[in-house]
């Protein structure tokens, strides 16, 4: 049997993005469920795995949606679902003022923050669902919120929290102009994290009895404090070069997920979470270019961590266009995906002639047909189609990268919540979508 023939036999269409029967069905009873993207900026992408994770929470008791975003930014996203701030809309609650904010200020987030707090409205604390962050890129934001919790609980451990936390501040905000400096005073920027952490939890117990506030508080300021000293170490080591600061970053992400799900379970209940995050995070490292350069990744952890509980859920697609920058740092544009190259999966998927389907990959022939490396498209926050091979493209194997992957053939841009004027569409190639 070819690997033509296998996809026809094996795959289920999907009608359109809010067809996720076939989906929710095949993750089961899985307690994660990992739902990658091939790109940052696909409306198809966001729409389809929300339309699953709403069927998630409401049908199979999902109790959290964790999204590759910074843990103090989602956190007041998560606040708002909960009924907990004084924002009003999801528009100021979607505060996401790193690059690339498109990422979650987008028309498709607006509609799923907007479902979720509709969902949770009635239902008790232990019913909701929440939305939370497990990037580690907010160092300074994380830093902020550790001191202004001690301040309201502990002013003497805020305090020493605050002149600890003081020796970044000469620097600013640029990370590389700290990363490679000598400690400030009698403590080296390493230290000073540490300590914060160490005593934040070393007073936990009584910090929980001062707190007139929700139990959820002194969890969010604990992972900020962890979050504040993991991130010191990433931007440390990531001027170096090699695997380490990716590394720690997957490694971050794993633990806080891991402990994000101890927080929400019951004692007789584990909490079952929906991840997102692109494809390269979610998708086994083991089964990539990724692993062979000695880089682990989220999904890879989670397989290790909670064997037979994960279900790992890949998106593709062929052409169409996506919203990414030419450049990090850059603005927002519209640019159009180039047609799968021959060779990759997404060109073997193209040939399939279905505009949309699912395919799971566990069993045989699929899996054997699948297990040969082929090459793969990540397209992320910066895009450049003019050296896409170089750029985009690398080596996996399929059925051991994902249990399942979604195909949406041709897919469109999300719609960010700030136009820029780069916001146009290049001239269409007179190849196009046969032609590279």
């Amino acid at each position: 049997m070819t690997p033509h023939d296998a996809i026809h036999t094996a795959f289920t269409p999907v009608a359109d993005v809010e067809d996720s029967r076939t989906t929710v069905d095949f993750i089961g009873d899985a307690e994660l469920a990992l739902l990658g993207e091939a790109s940052h900026g696909t409306h198809e992408f966001y729409a389809h795995r929300a339309h699953v994770t709403r069927r998630l929470i409401v049908e199979c008791g999902f109790r959290a949606v964790v999204v590759e975003a910074d843990w103090p930014d989602a956190y007041r996203v998560n606040r708002y679902v909960r009924h907990e701030s004084h924002d009003t809309t999801a528009v100021p609650a979607l505060d996401f003022k790193r690059f690339p904010s498109w990422m979650w200020r987008n028309a498709d987030i607006i509609e799923f923050v907007e479902w979720l707090r509709e969902y949770n409205d009635g239902l008790p604390p232990e019913q909701q669902a929440g939305f939370y962050g497990m990037d580690l890129y907010s160092r300074q934001a994380s830093m902020r919120a550790v001191v202004e919790y001690l301040d309201k609980r502990d002013p003497d451990a805020a305090r020493r929290a605050r002149g600890r936390y003081s020796c970044f501040d000469r620097h600013g905000d640029d990370p590389q102009t700290w990363a490679n400096a000598e400690g400030v005073g009698t403590e080296s920027y390493e230290d000073a994290v540490v300590a914060v952490l160490r005593e934040l939890q070393r007073h936990r117990g009584e910090l929980a009895q001062r707190s007139m506030l929700p139990p959820d508080e002194f969890f969010f300021a604990e992972q900020n404090a962890r979050l504040a000293r993991n991130a010191e170490e990433y931007y440390r080591t990531m001027f170096r070069g090699g695997p380490q600061s990716w590394n720690l970053r997957e490694q971050h992400m794993a633990r806080l997920i891991e402990e994000l799900r101890n927080n929400l379970s019951g004692w007789d209940s584990p909490a079952r979470l929906a991840i997102w995050a692109h494809n390269s995070h979610l998708g086994d490292a083991r089964a990539t270019q990724m692993g062979q350069r000695g880089e682990l990744n989220v999904g890879q952890l989670m397989r290790e961590r909670f064997p037979g509980k994960t279900c790992l859920i890949g998106y593709t697609t062929s052409h169409g266009t996506v919203a990414a920058a030419s450049d990090w740092g850059g603005p927002v544009k519209l640019k159009r995906v180039r047609p799968a190259l021959p060779g990759s999966y997404e060109h073997l998927f193209y040939e399939a002639a279905h505009p949309r389907f699912f395919l799971p990959l566990r069993h045989e022939p699929i899996r054997h047909l699948l297990l040969k490396p082929r090459l793969e498209r990540a397209i992320g926050i910066v895009y450049h189609p003019e050296t896409e091979r170089q750029s985009h493209y690398f080596h996996a194997s399929l059925s051991s990268q994902f249990d399942a992957v979604l195909h949406f053939d041709h897919t469109s841009a999300v719609r960010p919540l700030e136009i820029t004027a780069q916001w146009t569409l290049p001239e269409v190639p007179e190849t196009f979508p046969t032609g590279v």
